[in-house]
């Protein structure tokens, strides 16, 4: 069972887990290892624990040593020249001409690599763009393009409910989001209010959707008729699924309406797995279908039977055909005749 110890890099919640080894760890202290993008300072965020080893990724890889106050200097070094980096690229992208937006820049630890992040519509011919930026900093250029969740997970910002991005905040992996989680709730399919700062729907749709999902399963659909309490009915208008109530739209005197929130306890319906079950349980069969079972004489026959009555109807046309065939020469040969 391997020992692993999770890192973090920059602000991103994400964790990325490595070998630990025998070093003596601290919450937020600094390590150096290496990654896909190459030699990287990064931060403990989750204190070595066993893993099962059907658990773990392979390869893991070990942490290469604890970061030395040299190492510390030379990553903040790094980091404010960020700025700087960001703005040359942006010049360069400008005279381009490129339809890209420059996201993020990054050095990696040992100075020898720029990263640059951008987002783009389609697809972007960069080659040109790569020989200009390694031009001006004399280092290798890599340049990524990433998506509106990335972007918005590196640069963070606050939602429409007030608080940071859950993104760039707190979740780990990116939510499994769809529009049908958005009906399940009674929200507005409004672009503007279920959307994220990232374009796409917004993570929090699926916290609650589980519970959502059950309710709507006990709950009556709008529209349908109701029966109260005390024996009258109603139509649906409008459900509360926080609150386990219905509003039912009943009619009063003078050919009024009146709008009543009732507990759904209190109320009598074919809920939507009886009519699921219901509409599972009839089977209509074709007419032809009909037909052929009613004439064999045993219902286990039913399966069979249809195959040799198709074949013996194919062969009563066939012999109709060769008939009306016949009939037809007979007529054809009789007015020959008829005309010698």
């Amino acid at each position: 069972m391997p020992k692993v110890v999770g890192i973090r890099f920059k602000k991103t919640p994400k964790i990325y887990y490595f070998e630990a080894g025998d070093y003596a760890y601290e919450p937020g202290s600094g390590v150096i290892v290496e990654t896909a993008r190459g030699i990287e300072f990064g931060e403990v965020a989750l204190m070595p624990t066993d893993v099962p080893d059907e658990k773990v990724v392979s390869p893991l890889k070990p942490i290469i040593r604890l970061a030395t106050s040299k190492d510390k200097e030379q990553h903040d070094a790094l980091e404010a020249k960020r700025d700087e980096a960001m703005k040359i690229a942006e010049e360069k992208i400008q005279k381009s001409g490129l339809e890209m937006k420059l996201v993020d820049a990054k050095y990696t630890f040992d100075g020898l690599k720029l990263i640059l992040y951008f987002t783009a519509e389609g697809r972007v011919d960069f080659r040109e763009l790569v020989r200009e930026l390694a031009a001006a900093f004399h280092v290798r250029i890599e340049l990524r393009q990433i998506g509106g969740r990335d972007e918005c997970r590196m640069v963070g910002g606050i939602g429409p409910c007030g608080r940071p991005c859950c993104c760039s905040q707190h979740n780990l992996e990116y939510s499994h989001v769809s529009i049908k989680m958005a009906k399940n709730q009674n929200l507005a399919l409004n672009p503007g209010k279920i959307n994220g700062l990232c374009g796409n729907l917004m993570c929090c749709l699926g916290y609650e959707n589980e519970y959502y999902a059950e309710v709507n399963k006990l709950m009556p659909k709008i529209g349908s008729s109701v029966t109260m309490k005390d024996g009258s009915t109603g139509t649906v208008g409008a459900i509360n699924q926080l609150k386990k109530s219905v509003t039912v739209k009943v009619q009063g005197k003078d050919d009024t309406f009146n709008f009543v929130e009732v507990p759904l306890a209190d109320l009598e319906f074919k809920s939507k797995e009886e009519k699921d079950e219901i509409g599972d349980d009839v089977d209509i069969p074709d007419e032809e279908n009909v037909a052929e079972i009613g004439e064999s004489e045993n219902a286990g026959d039913a399966d069979e039977k249809p195959k040799d009555k198709v074949s013996d109807r194919g062969r009563e046309k066939d012999k109709a055909g060769h008939k009306g065939k016949n009939r037809t020469k007979n007529k054809d040969k009789g007015k020959g005749e008829n005309k010698n």
